[in-house]
């Protein structure tokens, strides 16, 4: 997977820590190195993972199949890319004023 091409960056990289099964979907904010997800779904046959797709495609205003898991599909810690966005500044605005707001 290419990250940057010619210069230009072409996904954005998230580091997500997932807690399935809790009460409600929501970003809850900086966590470790990257953003805390609580996620209603169990994390049986990848329902949380589908969820988090979900949950972080409508936040951040693209298709679920731009946002992919890259890395910890079994894992709570997962690393995810959004690809494909024709505005990845504003996306990257998006996802920093969230995480201020959350802070």
């Amino acid at each position: 997977m290419e990250w940057w091409k010619n210069g230009i960056m072409k996904d954005i990289i998230l580091k997500i820590y997932l807690q399935p099964k809790s009460s409600k979907n929501e970003i809850v904010g900086p966590y470790r190195d990257g953003i805390k997800v609580r996620i209603t779904a169990p994390p049986i046959e990848g329902k949380a993972n589908q969820a988090l797709i979900r949950l972080l495609s409508k936040e951040f205003s693209v298709t679920p199949s731009q946002v992919q898991i890259i890395k910890g599909r079994r894992s709570r810690e997962k690393t995810l890319s959004i690809s494909g966005s024709k505005n990845l500044v504003g996306l990257s605005d998006r996802i920093t004023s969230l995480l201020l707001r959350l802070n």
